[in-house]
């Protein structure tokens, strides 16, 4: 089975790059089955690369391999025992036990992310072609980690687009749906049954880690608080005071949890359930005002047909942030959008600043941890950008 490119259209495929959109393909020959594995090649009949099929999405076809050779069991066994070196390489593993297995195409498995929780794997499968071979990941994950669990979070948006539904559930092992996990000391319960992406964002691991140097004798605002790594690291890092800000209730429950276990001083730590935009602008009228504001809210332009829609959310919380924020302190602010780039968000930040009227400088520049890495050849990968920004 195979895919035939229109005249001119292999030139990305020749950079690496693995995607092939729908608009680039002048025929498919034999009707291969959604996920099934298909040789792409050029106008005149070259072999370019051999990838999984998904006749629903405007990605048509996603690279496993630009060699000739099978894409099997075996194949893919290579595939994770490299990822897991590569993690074993980079990552101290007596500083956490919770981390990024596989990161989908950075790690030549289009689709398929795998997160590590202590004892238990969390997998989530977001194309036609990680779903045809998902219970073969899933028998070589075990067999490489020699876990027992793995839980199913395969429930993203992104899923629809490919025709699959919403799939979520234990899918090897026993009943496991929230544990505690070990990061730099700390401890922070994971719920995989509910939480965002697969339980925690994990590719904050070292800007959380950050704050904490960052945060002795300052009142901090934590906007977008979730669980409350941001919120514990500050505290564990001698903040005076900080305040976790979240609109959903439970992750405020799982915040306050997560500082009684560490043992942390709770008269130091408020928290306030309800929508951060209304909370801003409530501090602004109140003339409240913090030392350290962090920012991490969540996707607000996941393409970048939501780009103007975004910039403006984000203008709008950093405007309202350095407003909030006393001369000398400092702003922690992130965008996870893939849509907007670096060069996008710095000059939205810029912008905000302006507009507030303070001056401000940029004193780091922050991005995702090195369990969530980027292929040359594929920078959608790099999706997390962060500024630490100084008010003068």
């Amino acid at each position: 089975m195979s895919i035939i490119l229109k005249p001119g259209r292999e030139k990305s495929l020749l950079r690496r790059h693995p995607w092939v959109f729908s608009g680039a393909i002048h025929r498919v020959d034999q009707e291969p089955a959604s996920g099934s594995t298909v040789d792409l090649l050029s106008s005149n009949g070259q072999f370019l690369a051999r990838a999984s099929y998904s006749p629903h999405s405007q990605i048509r076809a996603r690279v496993w391999t630009f060699n000739d050779e099978p894409v099997d069991r075996e194949f893919f066994r290579k595939r994770i025992r490299a990822a897991l070196a590569t993690r074993q390489s980079l990552l101290s593993l007596q500083d956490t036990d919770a981390y990024r297995l596989i990161y989908a195409e950075s790690d030549g498995i289009p689709g398929l992310i795998v997160d590590r929780y202590g004892g238990v794997l969390v997998l989530q499968s977001l194309t036609t072609g990680s779903e045809y071979w998902k219970e073969t990941f899933a028998d070589l994950l075990l067999e490489e980690t020699s876990l027992k669990n793995i839980y199913e979070r395969s429930d993203a948006d992104v899923r629809e687009l490919e025709g699959l539904p919403s799939v979520t559930g234990i899918l090897r092992g026993s009943p496991v749906t929230q544990l505690a996990i070990n990061e730099h000391g700390l401890k922070f319960l994971v719920n995989f049954e509910s939480g965002h992406k697969t339980g925690f964002y994990l590719d904050q691991r070292a800007n959380r880690q950050r704050v904490h140097e960052l945060a002795k004798d300052k009142d901090v605002l934590d906007c977008f608080s979730y669980t409350g790594g941001f919120s514990v690291n500050a505290l564990r890092g001698g903040a005076k005071s900080v305040l976790s800000a979240d609109s959903s209730a439970d992750a405020i429950e799982l915040c306050k949890q997560n500082v009684v276990l560490n043992h942390l001083p709770k008269e130091r730590h408020s928290t306030l359930a309800g929508d951060v935009f209304q909370v801003l602008r409530k501090f602004r009228d109140e003339a409240r005002s913090f030392d350290m504001i962090i920012l991490d809210p969540p996707k607000f332009a996941p393409t970048s047909a939501q780009v103007d829609r975004a910039a403006r959310a984000y203008k709008d919380i950093n405007l309202l942030a350095f407003k909030l924020l006393r001369p000398s302190g400092m702003l922690v602010t992130f965008s996870c959008s893939g849509g907007v780039d670096a060069a996008l968000f710095q000059k939205i930040i810029a912008g905000a600043a302006l507009d507030a009227g303070v001056e401000a400088q940029i004193v780091e520049h922050l991005s995702q941890d090195v369990d969530h890495p980027v292929s040359l050849s594929f920078p959608e990968a790099l999706y997390l950008k962060g500024l630490v920004c100084l008010r003068r």
